[in-house]
């Protein structure tokens, strides 16, 4: 989060400057606002950072790029810019990446680390090394007869390999044995390069690989000879092969950072039920007792159940064990028709009592639901959805931005876009007061077009921090749906 005020710092720092030689200029005197096209600054170039050390564990810091205006040498003629990215000492005819692409009004760009690694790789460019790169802004004016004007600035970045998309567990300890063609795969937690095993270990050694691939030579992550809690990574099979002990059988859960290369082993006890599924027709199961909802168990403590969704007046009630059976184990609350609040669990099997909670047209929203089947205690914490951004009437404020409104399973904007920035951005989040706290809603593309309600959903700081972004035009009143159960938005311009 620091990178980003820093960040957020050097781009008004920079702007601060930029209406400073504009304020300064004899030419430009009565120049306010660097969108003012009539304009007459020399052009120039700055990067937030000269000499850039990308690590997988920062992917969501971005690097930032400001520049002044330029000159149309007072014709009054608009002034586009284009930015680009390539080795140092290169010419620009195949620029390693495009940034921005003939923009007016535009003074400011930034790439995320993690995009900015990603499309260096692509572009044939090794992990593990250090580049100087260059960056090139060119400054074209509509009117032909005042010629490009062009800055350059010059920086440096180490790359890095991205760690595995996957990993299994393969030993004598583990399931499959050391049959790495058959290894069991571990579960990719909601955290980059994270990755969770629970289950059976017995007497014997384990170690990770990267894939199924059935060769010894392949990459993998072993113990670090000083640290039981650390791993090493062994590129193509190199490095000491010193692997996990179990001396003793039973159920563990491993979670395996590969990024702070970290593990953590940890005995377990087995929680009563390994499913739970909501049921009734306050949810979307409805009262279908063969496909009902699943919850989700936690990867940090296996009696721990969380179900999120819209919840409409009705009742529900959460199955437990199989599905298909409306007298088998269910999970109920203590009196019938209790309302969605915190409180205790009864567990039992059968018909009778069939108590139930009850959501009514006050009570109904949208919640998440946390179960321990530890103690028999269940959590309900209401979900809202906020709109933060410069394009939006919050502005980039998260301690308080606007709330959407709740409609029937439909989260609903109703208001000005473009209002404080008529070509700022913006995006969705379901929590406030941290930046790296939670979920957000982003458009699958940075900088996508506002009419576009193509999204995704990023967990916390590790992004991608896509945003919407509204070109000169868009600002105006939009109504702006969202209903996380179905997935669906939509984007309208009142």
């Amino acid at each position: 989060m620091n990178s980003i005020l820093n960040l957020k710092r050097f781009y008004a720092i920079t702007l601060a400057l930029v209406l400073g030689v504009m304020s300064g200029s004899c030419e430009t005197d009565e120049l306010e606002d660097p969108s003012i096209e009539n304009v007459n600054n020399e052009l120039a170039l700055t990067v937030s950072e000269e000499n850039l050390e990308l690590e997988e564990r920062f992917m969501g810091n971005e690097l930032g790029f400001t520049w002044s205006t330029g000159t149309n040498r007072g014709t009054g003629a608009a002034i586009m810019y284009t930015l680009e990215i390539d080795l140092a000492g290169s010419d620009f005819s195949d620029p390693l990446i495009t940034l921005v692409e003939g923009e007016k009004n535009r003074y400011l760009a930034s790439i995320d680390h993690g995009t900015l690694n990603h499309r260096l790789l692509n572009s044939g460019l090794d992990a593990g090394k250090v580049y100087d790169l260059e960056a090139r802004l060119t400054a074209e004016v509509a009117d032909p007869a005042v010629e490009d004007q062009v800055s350059k600035k010059a920086f440096s970045v180490a790359t890095y390999k991205p760690v595995s998309s996957k990993l299994f567990i393969v030993g004598d300890a583990s399931p499959n044995g050391w049959d790495i063609s058959n290894a069991t795969k571990l579960t990719a937690a909601n955290q980059r390069g994270v990755f969770i095993y629970e289950g059976k270990l017995t007497e014997g050694n384990f170690k990770f690989a990267v894939s199924q691939d059935d060769c010894f030579c392949q990459d993998f992550y072993t113990k670090d000879a000083d640290d039981d809690n650390k791993i090493v990574y062994n590129e193509g099979g190199s490095g000491e092969d010193i692997q996990w002990a179990v001396t003793e059988e039973g159920n563990y859960r491993l979670r395996v950072d590969l990024l702070n290369k970290t593990i953590e082993i940890t005995p377990v006890e087995d929680a009563p039920f390994d499913r739970l599924w909501i049921v009734g027709d306050a949810t979307k199961s409805g009262w279908d007792i063969n496909n009902p909802a699943a919850f989700e168990r936690s990867e940090e403590d296996p009696f721990v159940f969380t179900y999120e969704g819209n919840f409409n007046p009705g009742s529900f009630k959460i199955l437990a064990g199989e599905t298909g059976d409306f007298c088998g184990e269910w999970y109920r609350p203590l009196e019938n028709g209790q309302a969605p609040v915190d409180g205790s669990v009864e567990q039992r099997a059968g018909c009778e009592p069939d108590y139930n909670w009850t959501v009514t047209e006050e009570t109904a929203g949208r919640y998440r639901v946390s179960l321990n089947t530890g103690n028999n205690t269940i959590k309900f914490t209401p979900v809202d959805l906020y709109i933060v951004g410069d394009g939006s009437p919050s502005d980039w404020d998260i301690n308080t931005p606007m709330a959407l409104t709740y409609d029937s399973g439909d989260f609903v904007f109703n208001g000005e876009l473009g209002g404080i920035n008529p070509t700022g951005e913006f995006k969705f989040s379901k929590s406030v007061g941290d930046w790296c706290n939670g979920e957000w809603i982003v458009s699958a593309e940075n900088g996508q077009a506002v009419t576009n309600p193509e999204h995704i959903t990023a967990i916390g700081c590790v992004g991608p921090d896509n945003k919407w972004k509204l070109q000169e035009g868009d600002a105006g009143s939009y109504e702006i749906r969202i209903n996380l159960d179905t997935d669906n938005m939509t984007i309208t311009k009142l």
